[in-house]
């Protein structure tokens, strides 16, 4: 019956995420529902004391992250960057490899600290251009978007600032470099993997007739390559970016004690434990760093839009924070109900650490349509399990770090996935149309998550 309760409200949340209601409003609902059904009178202490706790808990650490990210996606954007950006890869690669072109571009602006959703924005007139031009199907533009934002970018390479890659620093102890050669290798055997089936589905559709179609929605307005930044200098931010969040890992330590004290006017000093913290304080520095170079080389076409578009951004911003701190609360209360402890002895039951962290993280990002939730909900209730496990078995924690962030960005695209609507919806097309090229590219993604685990036992490479 417990574990009929987890189930229930897992369900409920995924059912009602796929039908379009908002998560800010069903996670707290789900919650207490399966509280209510264990223990009716500890529906208001586990609201309050857990749910809350956690979802500003959640916040506290990750909502000037989201911002500043949105922000500076917003400025790329403003700039003209990322139109220069794009024409400088349809360039090089060819108009004719336009799944390349589109990969790559989606790939620059993810890594550069870009959001995943602004990278829909940006790069989806692009793709339609190049489609409409190489007359290839319309419907395969959501899957290429996916592969080059929603994978290899997003969670695998080292050094990425999305969320998907700081969440575990928190947790584990480790920077956003974590495990950079397995991370590194498995970004490669996603990227060639994708990109060979997504050719084969061209190749395909080209043998049966079919071009880009005709009657489509939402269609972009041709592009214009008037008045583009030098592609060096657009490029120049991105690069900003992901320099200073290396450098700034590594000097922060340096710059603080391990417990560091401050005391100004108030009665009690603020204590911060430096180590939990720094992978978010570096890649905050690298975003306000990279949005200054922006506002630097690109002053005026910014600041004249700059009040207007961040509205944009910052509603985003606190959309998508507010989204995963609510499921980050539901997890919290999910994982405190005994029915979790059905799932969690069930998943004890795998005996190798790193293919039970893999399907664990997996499995609920798939659970709750979220790759940052599931992510978030599984470590903060078996993270000290995962380090047990590590440390019992000699696997550093970057690797433990690595493969619960590409396991994240597995499974966590099922259809009621709110990246997936939001790429459906801006593209103008459907589930039907489309969604089967995005759940391919999600089983290469959740494949290569076990062939890195596979590299780590047979090389022992970090």
């Amino acid at each position: 019956m417990d574990f009929l309760i987890v189930l229930s409200a897992l369900v409920l949340l995924m059912v009602v995420a796929y039908r379009g209601y908002s998560v800010i409003l069903f996670a707290p609902i789900a919650a207490m529902l399966a509280v209510l059904l264990t223990s009716p009178h500890a529906v208001a202490p586990m609201f309050t004391g857990v749910f809350m706790d956690k979802m500003v808990g959640f916040v506290k650490l990750y909502f000037p992250v989201f911002l500043l990210g949105a922000v500076f996606g917003k400025v790329i954007e403003l700039s003209g960057f990322s139109k220069s950006i794009a024409t400088a890869i349809i360039n090089l690669v060819g108009r004719e490899r336009a799944i390349l072109c589109i990969v790559l571009m989606c790939a620059v602006l993810t890594y550069g600290g870009v959001s995943l959703f602004v990278v829909v924005f940006a790069v989806y007139p692009f793709a339609a251009e190049l489609f409409r031009q190489g007359n290839i199907p319309k419907r395969l533009i959501p899957g290429v978007i996916a592969l080059g934002a929603f994978s290899f970018t997003m969670d695998a390479l080292p050094g990425t600032p999305q969320i998907q890659n700081i969440i575990p620093t928190t947790f584990f102890g480790t920077t956003t470099w974590a495990a950079p050669v397995l991370g590194t290798l498995g970004g490669l055997i996603i990227l060639i993997a994708g990109v060979g089936y997504l050719a084969w589905r061209v190749r395909s559709a080209e043998r049966a007739g079919e071009g880009y179609g005709e009657g489509h929605i939402n269609e972009p307005e041709p592009i214009s390559d008037e008045a583009l930044a030098s592609p060096w200098l657009a490029v120049l931010p991105l690069i900003v970016v992901g320099v200073a969040n290396k450098l700034l890992t590594q000097a922060i330590p340096l710059w603080y004690e391990p417990k560091t004290e401050v005391q100004l006017a108030m009665a009690k000093p603020v204590v911060t434990d430096v180590a939990a913290v720094t992978a978010i304080w570096a890649v905050q520095g690298a975003l306000i760093l990279g949005i200054l170079a922006v506002l630097a080389l690109a002053f005026r076409p910014v600041v004249t839009k700059f009040a207007e578009g961040t509205k944009g951004a910052v509603s985003g911003a606190l959309l998508a924070s507010m989204n995963t701190a609510s499921e980050y609360g539901f997890g919290a209360v999910i994982a405190a109900l005994p029915g979790f402890l059905v799932i969690a002895d069930s998943l004890k039951a795998i005996p190798n650490p790193l293919v039970n962290e893999a399907v664990t993280v997996t499995t609920l990002a798939g659970i709750t349509g979220s790759a940052s939730g599931g992510l978030s909900i599984a470590l903060a209730a078996m993270a000290d399990q995962f380090k047990a496990a590590a440390d019992a078995s000699g696997i550093p924690l970057e690797v433990m770090h690595r493969v619960a962030a590409m396991a994240s960005g597995g499974m966590d695209t099922l259809p009621h996935n709110g990246a997936v609507i939001t790429l459906l919806a801006v593209t103008g097309l459907t589930h039907r149309q489309s969604y089967p090229d995005i759940f391919a590219v999600t089983l290469i993604k959740t494949a290569t998550v076990f062939a890195v685990i596979a590299i780590y036992y047979a090389t022992g490479l970090v």
